[in-house]
């Protein structure tokens, strides 16, 4: 039986992987999930074969509970949600590995050094994972301030809670029998340190930080797996600690700021107002006339943000599309790697549309062809479009690689207002010569230009 949970875990361990290189394309991304969700039910059917387990009941609770409460959620929950989900679901692994590792402690008291520092690291990172998600999904659903939340000596703070939780580490580790109080102090500063990690951290840093929590689940799952020896939540916390940090690493790398700099420099603070300034008049423009230049275009480059996300315009977008296509015009979809406020977040907004993937161009691609583009559609995006990024070395966005929409020709921006974007910074591109402001709900306003298409 032994060798049969073995063979199971080796099997699942093989879904896991195809499962997540699956992912790296859009189109095949969903069958990647089914594949990866099918290797976590061969786990856990495994599991239920181990000698060890003699009482199922509070496990088939658990499993009937969580397979409700998640089914539930994943139906109802809206795609501007998703990103809040996602912050919730990373916490729930990390509350998890907490309580697994706390659970052990009482039912080995006597574990060894060695094992009593895996369970420190299980609930230590659980807990910074489950309270910094917690704070993550308030920002994210506008319960706290989307700006950074500072306070004099935040750092000191922070670094001081902790060398202490890791010096009750190691006084726990050495004689974990007689630590119990060191032990419930470090559950309640693991998530201190979470609450402290993520509350500096701005709403345009949102991508980051959750993927960076994700990481933290992974390693927090890994090390519960090292608690209770099994070796698939090893594997599988491994997967999704290191996929986690390389993805947090690429989009740092996409923003061009370390992750120190992401973690700590408190990004947002600064005044919307801040920079050079900006110069000219907001040019407002009418349906009619966008229809007459979108008429004549040979290219056009649609550039998603989280406000396509808020309208649920991607489905216009699409419809709008098919018909600029039917009359020749080459269509295509620009994407800046922390559009929206999670990781892919753009992606999935318009696989939902079925807007087929060759039709998405990452921001490296799309650049050196903007010059060219007849007319740019920015719709809801903001920050990604700012060209202070590039030019205003006194921007707090500076040195940001953006897609570069000012290039274009002409240039809709379809936004309700002319409030700033997430980081609270205004954007020169609204008030350049080749651009003209759509007001309203974007949903709206491109379901009214696919109607004149049609009048015509």
């Amino acid at each position: 039986m032994d060798s049969f949970i073995d063979y199971s875990y080796v099997l699942s361990a093989f879904l896991f992987v195809l499962g997540l290189k699956m992912m790296n394309r859009a189109d095949r991304a969903r069958a990647g999930n089914l594949m990866s969700a099918l290797g976590m039910v061969l786990a856990v059917a495994a599991s239920f074969f181990n000698s060890h387990i003699t009482n199922y009941i509070w496990i088939f609770l658990g499993l009937g509970l969580g397979g409700i409460i998640g089914a539930v959620s994943a139906r109802r929950v809206q795609m501007t949600q998703m990103p809040e989900m996602v912050a919730l679901f990373n916490g729930s692994g990390g509350i998890a590995a907490l309580l697994l590792g706390w659970g052990e402690y009482h039912s080995h008291r006597a574990v060894s050094s060695a094992g009593a520092a895996t369970i420190f690291l299980s609930v230590l990172i659980g807990g910074i994972s489950f309270s910094g998600s917690i704070i993550a999904w308030a920002k994210l659903k506008e319960k706290l301030s989307g700006k950074p939340l500072l306070f004099p000596g935040q750092k000191i703070l922070s670094s001081l809670l902790l060398l202490i939780v890791v010096g009750l580490g190691i006084l726990y580790s050495l004689n974990p029998a007689d630590r119990y109080s060191a032990f419930l102090v470090i559950i309640v500063m693991s998530f201190l340190l979470g609450v402290l990690g993520v509350l500096p951290i701005g709403g345009a840093d949102m991508p980051v930080v959750i993927s960076l929590l994700n990481s933290y689940t992974g390693i927090a799952a890994a090390s519960a797996g090292f608690v209770v020896q099994n070796n698939i939540l090893i594997v599988a916390g491994a997967l999704v600690g290191a996929s986690g940090f390389i993805l947090t690493r690429l989009m740092c790398k996409a923003m061009n700021r370390s992750l120190t700099n992401v973690l700590f420099s408190g990004f947002g603070m600064t005044d919307s107002s801040s920079g050079s300034g900006t110069k000219g008049e907001v040019k407002a423009i009418s349906i009619e006339d966008a229809y007459h230049v979108l008429e004549a275009a040979h290219s056009v480059v649609v550039v998603p943000g989280y406000g396509m996300a808020v309208a649920q315009a991607q489905h216009a977008v699409k419809e709008l599309a098919q018909i600029l296509e039917e009359r020749d015009c080459e269509v295509s979809y620009a994407i800046h790697p922390v559009a929206g406020r999670m990781p892919g977040h753009m992606n999935v907004l318009l696989a939902e549309a079925d807007i087929p993937y060759d039709q998405l161009i990452e921001m490296e691609e799309i650049n050196p062809r903007m010059g060219t583009v007849d007319v740019c559609l920015v719709i809801g995006a903001n920050d990604v479009v700012n060209p202070s990024a590039r030019a205003d070395k006194t921007s707090p966005i500076y040195g940001m690689p953006v897609i570069n929409a000012d290039s274009a020709k002409h240039v809709f921006v379809f936004k309700r207002s002319m409030a700033s974007g997430f980081a609270g910074i205004e954007n020169p591109l609204f008030y350049l010569p080749n651009t003209r402001m759509i007001f309203g709900d974007a949903k709206v306003s491109l379901q009214a230009l696919v109607k004149e298409f049609k009048v015509v």
